[in-house]
Order: structure tokens, then sequence, then C-alpha cells
């Protein structure tokens, strides 16, 4: 919950965060793949649209991303070869994917997953600006693919960099968005909206304390999994 300082503390906080935490760089390497072989059975077609941490930021390459651990774990629950893309950028808010990205992701997919939002709340976008990008984002999406999933926000007060009254306020505004995606979602077919509230321990983060690990990569993806038809 906020408390009435937290704002023009979470302004110093926010200023001095960006001034001294070194990020970590986006996963090198092939940015498609397949995972599993199978003479018999499709592969099942599988795309990941987003942000850094779609990027993979924190980990070294996509095998320990969320792109590769989701590839994985499809592929186990499936019994079939997995065919991943992953299209992500370091700093994209909802705006940007919707323009800029959302052209390079693939058609007749079996499914689609959104990781965007948090550049939206750290940029402190407005909510009717937020509602426009992701609807315009999902209804393309659910033109190439079979099932959408949206991803909710990260628990900002629970990352280790963050400051806490930074976080409240961070948190705060990830609801609101949170509740737009839902409502966004809840309107359409075959899309689905997925969060968690595990809280995340330390070894979830990578060494920049602010991007996900591969275990944190690994738990999300199989989060994520859950709520995939296969």
């Amino acid at each position: 919950m906020m408390k009435a300082l937290d704002r023009p503390i979470a302004t110093m906080q926010g200023l001095w965060l960006k001034t001294t935490i070194k990020m970590a760089p986006p996963a090198a390497g092939p940015t498609t793949g397949t995972v599993g072989t199978s003479m018999t059975r499709r592969p099942y077609r599988v795309a990941v649209l987003g942000d850094s941490t779609a990027a993979g930021c924190g980990v070294d390459n996509h095998d320990e991303s969320f792109t590769g651990w989701l590839a994985r774990e499809l592929t186990a629950r499936t019994q079939r070869p997995v065919q991943w893309q992953v299209i992500g950028q370091f700093g994209a808010t909802a705006r940007r994917i919707r323009y800029r990205l959302l052209s390079q992701t693939g058609e007749e997919l079996d499914a689609a997953v959104l990781l965007a939002g948090a550049n939206d709340v750290m940029s402190g976008r407005h909510l009717d600006e937020w509602a426009a990008d992701l609807a315009a984002i999902v209804d393309d999406l659910m033109e190439r693919s079979g099932h959408v999933i949206v991803a909710g926000l990260p628990p900002f007060a629970l990352f280790p960099s963050v400051p806490t009254a930074l976080g409240r306020v961070l948190t705060a505004r990830a609801e609101a968005l949170d509740e737009v995606s839902r409502n966004i979602c809840r309107t359409r077919p075959r899309t689905t909206w997925v969060t968690t509230t595990e809280v995340p321990p330390r070894h979830f983060f990578a060494t920049d304390r602010f991007h996900l690990s591969a275990a944190g990569y690994r738990r999300w993806a199989q989060v994520v999994a859950d709520h995939i038809p296969v």
C-alpha cells in the first residue's frame, strides 16, 4: 500500500536507480529454434514477444531464457517438437512493441506469449494509452495464433534492486495496468491473462537484481505453460 510521501521519495529513488544500476544485457545467440524431435507429429509453434524479459536479459542465451524454458516445458507436455521464436527488445513499451516488433511475429502459431508492461509502468504511461496498445497487440496476435497469453506484471516491490518507496509506487501502477489487461483478455476468445502470487526468492534474480535468472525464467515459464492449451 502506498504512503503519503511515497511519490516524491520514489522520484528521487528512481533517479538514483537509473544512475547506479547496470542492467544485464539481452541473451545472445539465435532467436529461433526447435526443441525435441519427431518424425510423425507436427511441431508445436510458439512465439514470445515483448520487452527485456522476452529478450532474455539476465541470462547468457535463450536456452536459459523464458522462451527456452517454455519450449522445453511444452515439448515435455505435448510429446511434440516445439518450434520457438522470440522477438524482444530492451526498454520496449507496448507502443514500440505494437509498431516496431509485432510485424516480426510469425504466422499460424499454436500459441503466442506477450511479456510487456514493465517499461510502461516505469515511464508512467496513461492507462488509456496502455489499453489501446495492448488491445491492438492482442487482436493482431489472435490472427496469428491459436491462443494468446498475456503475462501479468512483475512484483516490483519485491525486486532486490528497487528501493521501498519506489517499489510501492511501481506496484500500484502495475496493478492498475493489470486490471486493464484482465479486462481486455476477458472480452476476447482464446486469450488468457496469467499472473502468479508467488514471492520470488533471491536466486530467481540475475546479477543486476532486476531481471530474472535462469531459475526465475524457468519458474515463470512453468506458470505460463499451465495456461497454454496443448
